[in-house]
């Protein structure tokens, strides 16, 4: 399982913008860190899930919630027992394509 998990990370590492990607379990401890990420945010993590979670308990989607912070962003997950944390750093290329297609969806309205 280790293994697999260690594959799982390295994949959403790949992902564009991705600096740190992180799994935890119920209880919040760290099953597995990878990039620019502290494992010590697995708690915290966990418990924001949780809470968000509650907002529709009868979803039948995951609980998800994106936390922005200039250009930083956390984008935390919770499936099941498992709770991912990803963190996400805007390059300038991407900010500049995002603005670019937010003006163009603007001005087409």
């Amino acid at each position: 399982m280790e293994q697999q998990l260690e594959k799982v990370l390295s994949e959403i590492l790949t992902q564009q913008d991705t600096v740190g990607a992180l799994v935890a379990n119920r209880q919040g401890l760290c099953l597995g860190a990878k990039g620019n990420i502290n494992p010590n945010v697995s708690g915290i993590g966990m418990a924001i899930s949780e809470q968000v979670a509650k907002l529709e308990p009868n979803s039948t989607l995951p609980a998800t919630v994106c936390l922005y912070s200039g250009n930083k962003r956390c984008v935390i997950q919770k499936d099941g027992d498992i709770t991912g944390i990803i963190y996400k750093q805007t390059t300038p290329a991407t900010a500049t394509t995002a603005a670019s297609a937010a003006a163009s969806t603007s001005a087409s309205n």
